[in-house]
């Protein structure tokens, strides 16, 4: 028999209110054990919470959800308590005292919602995201993912793909029954095609890491250029050490800091010269060349015509050095609106790699699995023969089943013999 489990589903105390929850079949009998009665379904009732030897622990609201209807599926129960530590821990020593009552391990009611159908694997992921999110860009996307705006896409493949396969397999084994004659000069091509595309726009859209790591900014240049000034204008503190003296960074200096919603790295790097025979000094250029090399953005302090690609040429320290023309943006970190514009620019560049707002961010293994999908169809459009047509569309379509942790073979079903008269 399953277990029932509890756990606080709030804050840690102290708090103004603990809800401890309660789930499992003896979700009733726990109700009844502390309280003295069952409340009426999704009715708030105020009772007295007693432990075995009939010792009031709290006054609290109580509400109980009869399952299946609930966020486990299963009998839930919710105590309202006051959220005062020494009452959290006499609640959960009463509960755990109760037989088939345990502590819940962590994410076990999200596994159970999962377990009885009422989530699928994408929303239990983006309910994981939602707990993690740090900056508002993850939030929206985990909502969308937590509230199923996700799942609704890839089910909507997975009955477009199911209706192909049928027609395929329809085709293929019961092309002399009526009810499908019409299917017997079906060619796919265009429908897979069609699909493969619609999976593709939503592959070209950043995933969650993406969201959650955001935009890598290096600061790149020859030495006494501004880089660090600048750096510490754009973070708007003492992050780097200024002086007037050449070469005074020696190493990468790495700072986050997030702006409209969005995580950026900021990234300092020694000054770049090739006269340099000190040792140190020849490190961090060779670690600053590493980091131009994987950065997103490069704020670029040398010659315009040097300027590696992603870079924005800035013509530095404008406030006392002449300003090169051929520069996106002269820049001094005494001025603060010149500071402003290069954040300007940074965000418009940042839109670029962050694909806007979209509610489709995929985590990394949900794209591995609609980009296999999104292959298999392309493989599968310029098939000739109806059995490998058939096979390709199958293994696609336990790609995008298993994204939501769904039967492949019962979709598939659904959609063929749906199409079917009802005396057959």
């Amino acid at each position: 028999m399953t277990d029932t489990i509890f756990a606080l589903s709030s804050g840690r105390p102290p708090a103004a209110i603990a809800v401890m929850r309660i789930s499992g079949p003896a979700a009733r009998d726990t109700a009844r054990a502390l309280t003295g009665v069952v409340p009426p379904p999704r009715t708030a009732t105020l009772r007295r919470v007693r432990d075995h030897d009939n010792a009031t622990l709290d006054q609290a609201l109580i509400l109980f959800f009869p399952g299946p209807n609930t966020a486990t599926g299963e009998d839930l129960l919710e105590l309202h308590l006051h959220g005062g530590r020494a009452v959290v821990a006499a609640v959960e020593r009463a509960l755990a005292a109760l037989p088939g009552v345990r502590l819940a391990q962590p994410g076990e009611f999200t596994r159970r919602a999962l377990e009885h159908g009422r989530i699928d694997l994408v929303q239990a992921a983006g309910i994981a995201d939602l707990l993690e999110a740090e900056t508002e860009s993850q939030r929206r996307a985990a909502v969308a993912a937590s509230e199923g705006t996700i799942s609704r896409a890839v089910l909507e493949w997975i009955d477009r793909l199911s209706i192909i396969a049928a027609r395929v397999e329809a085709d293929i084994d019961f092309s002399d029954e009526a009810d499908v004659a019409d299917d017997a000069a079906y060619v796919p091509r265009d429908d897979i095609t069609a699909l493969a595309t619609a999976m593709g726009q939503v592959l070209d859209l950043p995933s969650v890491e993406r969201l959650r790591d955001g935009i890598t900014v290096v600061l790149a240049g020859p030495r006494n250029a501004g880089k660090s000034s600048l750096f510490n204008a754009l973070l708007d503190r003492e992050a780097a050490i200024v002086t007037p003296i050449a070469g005074t960074t020696r190493d990468v200096i790495e700072a986050p800091v997030i702006r409209h919603g969005i995580p950026y790295r900021l990234i300092d790097t020694a000054g770049l010269t090739e006269a340099s025979v000190d040792p140190v000094e020849r490190i961090g250029i060779d670690r600053a060349a590493r980091m131009i090399d994987s950065a997103d953005l490069i704020l670029w302090f040398g010659a315009p015509q040097h300027a590696p690609a992603r870079a924005i040429r800035l013509s530095g320290k404008s406030d006392i050095s002449p300003v090169d023309p051929a520069a996106d943006l002269p820049v001094s970190a005494h001025d603060i609106a010149s500071v402003q514009t290069v954040w300007t620019m940074i965000e418009q560049r940042a839109g670029q790699y962050l694909g806007g707002d979209s509610d489709l961010a995929l985590r990394e293994e949900q794209r591995r699995l609609v980009a296999g999908c999104r292959d298999d169809l392309l493989i599968a459009a310029w098939q000739t023969d109806p059995l490998l047509i058939a096979e390709q569309l199958r293994v696609a379509l336990g790609q995008l089943a298993a994204l939501l942790g769904r039967n492949a073979t019962e979709a598939m079903l659904d959609a063929l013999f749906g199409r079917f008269c009802l005396g057959k």
